[in-house]
Order: C-alpha cells, then sequence, then structure tokens
C-alpha cells in the first residue's frame, strides 16, 4: 500500500505482550499464536478507518510516517500501563524444546521450527498476492487506485484488510519472537529498524524484493556478528548503501 509504517515494530511487541496474556490465560502457546493476530489485526483495522485513511492523498509531506510514529509512541506507553515495565517471559511448548544435530552440531528444535514457519508464511502470502482474486485486487489498488474504485471495487476496505493482515503478521513474529528474546519494552525498535533496511534494499512495493532484501540482511548480520562483532551493524548499513548506489529504486522496486 505504499505506506511508511513507523510503528511496525511497536505492533510487532503488542503481539508478544497479547500472545504472553493469551498464553498465561489458557496455558496454551498455541492459542497465543492465534489470539494474538487476531486482536492486533483488529485494532490495525481500526486505526487505519479511524485515522491513516484520511492522509492517503498527502503524502508527500511524510504524513503516513508522522501518524504511524505517533500510534508508535501512544502503543509503546499503553504497552507500559498495561503490563508494566518488567520483561515477561513467554515459553515455547514442549514439543518444540531441545536440540537436533545438523552436520554434527546442535541446534535448537525451535529455531528449526521458526525457519520453517517463516519459509511456508513466505510461500503463503506470494501465492496469496499472485494467484487470488484478493491478492489481485491488492496489487491493482497498490498501482492505481483510482481505477480499480471506477471499477466498483471498495478501495477503502482492500486498504484496511491489508493493513490489518500486516498488523497480524507482525503480531505473530512477535508472539514467535517472544520465546527467545522476552517480552520487554523496545523490543520492537531493532525490528523495525531492520524491516525498513530490507524495504530500502528490496524496493519498495515488491514482495519478492523484501524476501531478497531480508535473507541479505540476515546473512550480512550474521557473518558480521561471528567474525566482526562491532561492525556488524555498520555492514546491514553498507550493504543498503551499496545496493541503493547501483538501484537508488532498490533490488526489484522502480524509482520514482
Amino acid at each position: 500500500m505504499r505506506v511508511v509504517n513507523f510503528a511496525h515494530g511497536v505492533i510487532f511487541m503488542l503481539g508478544a505482550y497479547v500472545g504472553f496474556s493469551a498464553s498465561k490465560l489458557t496455558g496454551s502457546f498455541t492459542a497465543a499464536l492465534i489470539v494474538a493476530p487476531i486482536v492486533v489485526g483488529i485494532a490495525g483495522i481500526a486505526f487505519e478507518r479511524l485515522l491513516l485513511r484520511h492522509i492517503y492523498g498527502r503524502r508527500e509531506g511524510g504524513s503516513d510516517l508522522l501518524l504511524t510514529f505517533g500510534l508508535a509512541v501512544v502503543l509503546s506507553e499503553l504497552i507500559r500501563l498495561a503490563w508494566g515495565a518488567q520483561p515477561l517471559s513467554l515459553a515455547a511448548p514442549e514439543p518444540l524444546l531441545g536440540a537436533l544435530f545438523i552436520l554434527g552440531q546442535p541446534f535448537p528444535v525451535y529455531r528449526v521450527f521458526l525457519i520453517a514457519l517463516g519459509v511456508v508464511a513466505g510461500i503463503g502470502v506470494w501465492q496469496f498476492l499472485e494467484r487470488t482474486r484478493a491478492g489481485l485486487l491488492i496489487r491493482a489498488v497498490s498501482q492505481n487506485p483510482e481505477m480499480v474504485h471506477a471499477l466498483g471495487v471498495d478501495v477503502g476496505l482492500v486498504r484496511s484488510g491489508v493493513f490489518g493482515l500486516g498488523c497480524a503478521m507482525a503480531a505473530l513474529g512477535g508472539v514467535l519472537a517472544a520465546p527467545l528474546l522476552t517480552a520487554f519494552l523496545g523490543m520492537g525498535t531493532n525490528i523495525v529498524i531492520d524491516a525498513f533496511v530490507i524495504v530500502i534494499i528490496g524496493g519498495m512495493g515488491s514482495f519478492l524484493g523484501s524476501v531478497i532484501g531480508s535473507v541479505l540482511v540476515a546473512f550480512v548480520q550474521i557473518i558480521g556478528t561471528y567474525y566482526f562483532a562491532e561492525l556488524a551493524l555498520a555492514f546491514m548499513y553498507l550493504l543498503m548503501l551499496a545496493v541503493l548506489i547501483v538501484r537508488p529504486g532498490g533490488l526489484l522496486g522502480k524509482e520514482e
């Protein structure tokens, strides 16, 4: 939808906290994986319908960035008031504890689960965008909302659904990250920085570009952390700078 969502990291964090509460109330990690995306997705739809949709026509002044930044500040404070300032631990389910041996080296089962689920989610979103009528409408609204509206499609409904889906997936990511990181205030800061870098590298509006960008950023971060710990973050920005020099619109994006 070409909205620069500065609140994406805080929405990720909100998912972790909602997932913690759902898991504590039900005693089920699976319930957290279901409840958090639904709750946060509905909240995202409400935010889009009440506030975000009013600034679609005046983005040249960075209105979407300022509005979502305000949402990030408000959500951060609400999370602090609701759950407190202390980190909250969300345990991974029993079957996903332990380790597997890959090439003779131990590797946590939960991380294997995250890798597999990430691949499934990526393929699922890709197929949804490319193979379904809803995905066709999303791509059409992203490219030419006026024409889509003239054809009788409710553009507002499509935009609300996309923003809600993005919030739901961010919340799902927050729940999945909580057993590794714990749920704590500020956990979304690094995520939103990584997300911006990935989108810039991949190109605004390109799903495949984001996938490629995420793999490149992850590779650079891991190599940097392993061999040059103090320069790991710098390597990520150097990668982004190199891509922008060669292709200002990103790897698969279009220059505007």
